[in-house]
């Protein structure tokens, strides 16, 4: 019997002679589909494991390339490596604790974590938070969304070849980590937001600080645009590669950076103010192309808008207090509310059935790059191998609250 290793495909378990292996009757764990060509000899396609430990995925992900020479046939997502169990926590921590365990979930902006389970719980508890407090979560909050897009800007640039420009980026996100530790004390684990208010207010000479930085940065983020976007190599690597037009984004339910590449304009900061955003003008930036340059285009002018809001923000800063007056225990009629922010990946949203403990008798934890990772599958056929990294790394997931 002659046999075309492109073409023909035995059953289960038959062998194709002795120097063949079977093809076996039950699929690896992680597989949904039987890949053609393998386990024979000759085989034109071929398996590749990328992650969980490599240095090539966003995180603790594990995906299941199938190849065929350079041309990724598929790419089959797997998550579930790096659990860390919040919602299940949270049932078991009192309110004014669980925002130690969304700085966790997306580690990169724990804030805004903290930010929407606030709000959630002040929408349970018929809590008026004092404006100050408002315009002080605003301020942290886009401090936060510059940092977090810094580190996308940096490794994507990783991800299609170009290193210079990395170093430029950490340099100035260590400017702002620096002030977040001087307002928050954290670096990182924050749990800055708490029910009612913030933990402290602002330290004396931050206000300088933070001019200080936005100076600098107005200077440097032509320079960052210039050397990744204005770069010929890039811009071949990414555009047209990677497009999610406005439907698939939609039936993904993307939101955030990923959706206004794709030309809806749907931002939390406008269409459902929270904070201090009613009070400042900003734009909100779309294209249309839904391209892999058109999410780097939208992040690196959210990052000019993010400025603009600052300065207005220390403009306009009000005095009073920084806190609500709160019980030291925390116990919310039963009911339940949602609240949502605009994170720096998308609708962070937050879901809190109370039963009138001092607990959440249930947490529901939205993370936008849940939804941002699941439209990766549908973009990976058809790229080639290089450009699959570079399509995942553009979706800007965090595996942290995915894996929540």
């Amino acid at each position: 019997m002659t046999i075309d290793p492109r073409t023909d495909v035995p059953p289960a378990g038959e062998m194709l002679g002795d120097t063949h292996c079977p093809v076996p009757d039950t699929l690896p764990v992680g597989l949904d589909h039987v890949p053609t060509g393998v386990d024979r000899e000759q085989a034109e396609h071929l398996i590749v494991n990328f992650g969980p430990q490599h240095p090539s995925m966003h995180g603790v992900l594990r995906i299941l390339g199938e190849l065929d020479g350079e041309e990724m046939i598929s790419g089959e997502v797997n998550i579930g490596y790096l659990h860390r169990g919040i919602e299940k926590l949270a049932e078991s921590r009192r309110y004014d604790q669980v925002g130690t365990l969304l700085d966790r979930g997306d580690y990169i902006a724990g804030i805004h974590g903290e930010l929407a389970f606030a709000m959630a719980t002040e929408q349970l508890a018929e809590i008026e938070v004092p404006e100050r407090a408002l315009w002080i979560r605003t301020l942290v909050g886009e401090i936060t969304r510059i940092s977090s897009h810094l580190l996308w800007y940096g490794p994507m640039g990783l991800d299609a070849g170009a290193m210079g420009q990395f170093l430029y980026a950490v340099r100035d996100r260590e400017m702002l980590l620096d002030i977040l530790e001087a307002i928050t004390g954290a670096r990182m684990m924050f749990n800055y937001i708490r029910p009612g208010g913030v933990l402290r207010d602002l330290p004396a000479g931050i206000e300088r600080k933070i001019l200080e930085f936005l100076d600098h940065f107005e200077k440097m983020l032509p320079e960052h645009d210039d050397l990744l976007g204005g770069n010929e190599i890039f811009q071949l690597r990414t555009k047209g590669v990677g497009v999610i037009d406005r439907d698939k984004a939609l039936a993904y339910s993307l939101t955030g950076a990923n959706l206004r590449a794709s030309g809806v304009s749907w931002d939390l900061r406008k269409d459902r103010p929270y904070a201090a955003y009613d009070k400042v003008e900003f734009d909100v930036p779309i294209s249309n192309e839904g391209d892999i340059y058109s999410r780097y285009l939208v992040r690196m002018e959210e990052m000019r808008q993010s400025v603009r809001i600052i300065r207005q923000v220390l403009d306009g800063m009000p005095e009073g207090p920084h806190t609500a007056k709160v019980a030291k225990v925390l116990r919310p009629p039963a009911g339940e509310a949602y609240a949502a922010v605009e994170a720096p990946r998308g609708e962070w949203g937050i879901h809190i059935i109370s039963n009138g403990s001092d607990n959440p008798a249930r947490m529901r934890y939205r993370p936008p790059a849940f939804y941002a990772l699941q439209v990766v599958e549908d973009l990976i056929p058809g790229t080639l191998l290089a450009d699959m990294i570079v399509v995942a790394g553009s979706m800007d997931i965090v595996l942290g609250e995915i894996d929540r």
